[in-house]
């Protein structure tokens, strides 16, 4: 986990796999997620919940230090680990993304979740978000993205 002691808590990890290399698996990786957050409304939702990144910022493509609604990439070794970072009012949170070589013109897409949510609405959130799979069905939606794209 990139040495990073500061992550919160593991939550679940899911995975994908991609009939394409690496190398191809990655621009679709950073495209897919860019897109889950793409639009008007996902800032204004950053904004309600309190989040310390709240609009578009820094170099596209991905790289350590650029940010979108939500969050910011803390780490991005290409073609192999995207670290996603987070907080808002409610939680601090962590998603990584982990593109694994799987020889043959193959990879695994692997999507590891970390939060902590403190605090009795803290808890009440995470009813909410990993209690309702709502967290596990946006987390697939973005795997199915990145294999759809890499195999194209």
């Amino acid at each position: 986990m990139s040495g990073n002691a500061a992550l919160p808590p593991f939550v679940d990890e899911h995975s994908a796999l991609v009939a394409a290399p690496p190398a191809t698996v990655w621009p679709a990786l950073l495209r897919a997620v860019e897109a889950t957050t793409a639009g008007g409304a996902s800032g204004r939702f950053a904004r309600l919940l309190g989040c310390a990144d709240t609009a578009v910022t820094g170099p596209r493509p991905l790289v350590s230090g650029s940010a979108f609604p939500g969050f910011h990439v803390g780490v991005a070794a290409e073609p192999s680990e995207l670290q996603l970072l987070g907080s808002h009012r409610f939680s601090r949170y962590a998603l990584t993304f982990r593109v694994d070589d799987l020889g043959d013109g193959r990879s695994r897409v692997r999507a590891e979740t970390r939060a902590e949510f403190p605090g009795a609405k803290g808890h009440v959130y995470r009813a909410l978000v990993i209690g309702t799979r709502m967290h596990v069905l946006v987390t697939n939606r973005i795997l199915e993205a990145v294999r759809r794209r890499a195999e194209r």
